[in-house]
């Protein structure tokens, strides 16, 4: 039943070694474990009449009443911009994000960004995540960084995919344009990956103290000459997602993405510092190509996969006539 625009469900537990919070969490797949604890510390679980706060409580048998308050409006505002939409269901979202958006609200960047566009785009149809009405965003692209991108609408779906992502269950390959090209043409970049101690807004490969980073790279083409490679097209294909994870390894091996503002110390050739002119990038040389992952409600097997927009698609015109 429903009261007002919340909803008041009932589950029967026969009793359980579990935790309360667990046993209804599994007798409510779409709700998380966190939500039933959350809603626990409002008050909104009771059995025969008594609240259930205690969130250590062991599950014992009866009827348990949660009462799932309507989800609240999230604080970011909706916005009205163009997304490139690649696959949508009742449970997620898929699309092709542009270089130039982040991915959601920080300081300085408060407007504009994908949560944003979420929000207007799907309406009524985000159930709430943690009981607000926003896109659960599972994974990030840096705010310059073109490509394909996943958002859960429902928090079943949240956690689901948040599950994939933490067991590197997910297949994401990025293309990069760079300086130079990494040395041997294919290999696997694994190192430890943290805050820079000269510079915080910076991440760098440490010796120690920092979280395990593994990419797999292929050198796809070179620029240049045999006597002098300019630039290199790089697949990479990530085995974890550490913040900046692929711009750093690129740079740590000696080629950095062109035109990264913040990992490509220094200059490129003149023919390849023209050649960045005439495309018209601005930003880091880097695109999520594909993604593929198991649908985490129907179990579907989807791949997506997108060219470099334009920018990088005329860099690498104009690299292959160096």
């Amino acid at each position: 039943m429903t009261v007002g625009e919340g909803e008041v469900r009932t589950v029967e537990l026969t009793g359980s070694t579990a935790r309360l919070d667990r046993a209804l969490a599994d007798a409510l797949p779409d709700l998380s474990r966190s939500r039933v604890q959350a809603l626990m510390g409002e008050g909104a679980v009771s059995r025969e009449g008594e609240a259930m706060t205690d969130l250590s409580a062991k599950a014992v048998a009866g009827i348990y009443r949660i009462a799932i308050p309507a989800p609240r409006p999230a604080d970011p505002r909706a916005e009205e911009i163009d997304l490139t939409i690649l696959y949508e269901d009742p449970h997620l979202i898929v699309i092709d994000k542009a270089a130039g958006m982040s991915a959601h609200p920080a300081p300085g960047s408060q407007e504009g960004t994908l949560v944003n566009a979420l929000i207007h785009h799907c309406g009524e149809s985000l159930s709430g995540i943690g009981g607000v009405a926003r896109p659960g965003i599972v994974h990030r692209l840096d705010k310059n960084t073109s490509g394909v991108m996943v958002a859960a609408k429902t928090d079943a779906a949240h956690r689901g995919l948040s599950a994939l992502f933490a067991a590197h269950d997910i297949d994401r390959v990025y293309i990069a344009l760079t300086r130079g090209a990494p040395s041997p043409a294919a290999g696997t970049i694994n190192t430890q990956l943290g805050r820079s101690s000269t510079d915080r807004k910076k991440m760098a490969v440490l010796r120690q103290g920092g979280r395990d980073a593994v990419t797999h790279y292929t050198v796809a083409k070179l620029f240049g000459s045999s006597a002098r490679v300019l630039a290199a097209r790089v697949s990479c294909r990530l085995e974890t997602g550490r913040t900046h994870q692929i711009r750093v390894h690129l740079a740590h091996k000696g080629a950095p993405c062109l035109g990264d503002p913040t990992y490509g110390s220094g200059p490129a050739a003149p023919a390849v510092r023209e050649a960045i002119v005439a495309s018209g990038l601005q930003r880091q040389a880097l695109h999520a190509a594909v993604l593929g992952f198991r649908h985490p409600i129907s179990g579907e097997a989807l791949h997506f996969e997108t060219g470099p927009p334009r920018d990088m698609s005329d860099l690498q015109q104009a690299l292959e006539n160096l």
